[in-house]
């Protein structure tokens, strides 16, 4: 399944009272001063579209950064959204592809079934000549109730176990070739860079072309040519879990079906003392 959408088609879909669209704009880690994405969104937006705000929707029971929430905390969230059950839902993002395909993920993981990415995002749809709003967004309160997917989630000990038993899985490290290789350091102070044995280096960057997913045979040749066998096990990682996903939107464009995502990342792995790190 192709999860990515034009403006056109979104256009045609904004009148029906079943259909939700997410700005999910994070802003990029280790950027000073931050940007403030929730203002541009109240500044400019696809008309009815409400603010996916990730780092709010996440869990802060727990010290790593962008974690999902219980399947329960995320059913009170989306509901009192006005996001419910069965709805075409389609998420973007102000500019480029970084954090949007987070929001994608975390929606079918917990148990959304129809989720899109827009093509371009915002950028796109206003190029594509299409109206925006601006100011806050209201819907009826909906019932969502959220399912965490079967596998579609790694943890710690499972990564640890591909890494120790050659052979288990495949572990795509969206993170920067610097980063991975140990020659750049990370952007959270204090974590040390470098890669878990065996993984790919998958640089988020290298799927993306001027704003955009790269087409999907572009994206196939990229995965054959770093060696990814897209028939066995793979899960995604990057510094924090968000990025992590953009690989995982691409691998859905080329059909892998064996697809997780560890959603402590590198940031999780490289404070943990089991783990085993090379560079």
């Amino acid at each position: 399944m192709n999860p990515l959408v034009t403006p056109e088609w979104l256009a045609s879909r904004l009148g029906d009272p079943q259909t939700r669209v997410l700005d999910a704009t994070l802003p990029p880690v280790g950027v000073a001063p931050p940007s403030d994405t929730r203002t541009r969104y109240l500044a400019s937006h696809i008309p009815g579209a409400l603010f996916f705000d990730i780092e709010a929707l996440s869990d802060h029971a727990t010290w790593l950064p962008h974690m999902l929430p219980s399947p329960e905390e995320f059913s009170r969230r989306m509901g009192a959204m006005g996001v419910g059950d069965g709805m075409e839902i389609v998420v973007y993002e102000q500019e480029g592809v970084f954090s949007a395909p987070r929001a994608w993920w975390m929606l079918r993981a917990l148990g959304a079934g129809r989720v899109h990415l827009l093509d371009g995002g915002l950028s796109g749809w206003i190029a594509a000549g299409l109206p925006t709003d601006s100011g806050e967004v209201a819907w009826p309160a909906a019932s969502f109730a959220a399912r965490l997917a079967p596998d579609a989630v790694k943890d710690f000990a499972q990564v640890l176990e591909w890494v120790r038993e050659k052979g288990r899985g495949q572990i795509l490290d969206a993170r920067s070739a610097g980063r991975f290789a140990g020659s750049a350091p990370e952007p959270r102070a204090g974590l040390r860079s470098g890669h878990m044995p065996g993984a790919i280096s998958v640089p988020f960057t290298e799927l993306v072309a001027e704003g955009r997913l790269k087409p999907a045979e572009q994206l196939r040749e990229i995965f054959l040519a770093k060696g990814v066998d897209l028939e066995r096990p793979i899960t995604t990682s990057c510094g924090s879990g968000v990025t992590a996903a953009v690989i995982s939107l691409a691998l859905e464009m080329v059909g892998a079906a064996k697809v997780s995502l560890y959603d402590g990342s590198w940031t999780e792995y490289a404070q943990h003392p089991d783990a085993v790190i090379e560079s």
